[in-house]
């Protein structure tokens, strides 16, 4: 099992955030703009971990370098069944330095965007205090 995946499943935060460099570039399914950096990204992680029930990869793809994954996934939120993939890039050291995430279908991708937005205060605070 691939170790971001074990991190998630496991809800291994502090493992998570190991695997995230630096300067790693977040893109939410719900926000136009990209987060950047660290703490902000592992923050964001955190809460999505708050707010998905019944998380669930059913499927991982990568590139045969190994610098590239896709982690297909199912969850609820808001009481909606939703579907996405978490893309991720690794660098040369082996850490995330891109995350993208995206979701389906357009009711639960709502449902996730008011579920984030509830946590927006408690994530802006814990990026701040890392």
């Amino acid at each position: 099992m691939h170790p971001f995946r074990k991190a998630v499943e496991t809800h291994d935060h502090a493992a998570l955030e190991a695997l995230l460099a630096d300067d790693v570039v977040f893109t939410s399914p719900v926000v136009f703009k990209p987060y950047r950096g660290r703490a902000i990204t592992a923050a964001i992680l955190r809460a999505a971990d708050r707010v998905f029930e019944d998380f669930a990869y059913e499927r991982e793809i990568a590139d045969p370098a190994g610098r590239d994954h896709a982690f297909v996934f199912n969850a609820t939120v808001g009481g909606k069944r939703i579907q996405g993939c978490d893309f991720l890039h690794f660098d040369e050291a082996g850490r995330i330095d891109a995350f993208t995430v995206m979701v389906r279908p357009l009711s639960a991708a709502n449902a996730l965007a008011e579920a984030m937005g509830a946590q927006f205060d408690r994530i802006a605070q814990e990026a701040a205090q890392a």
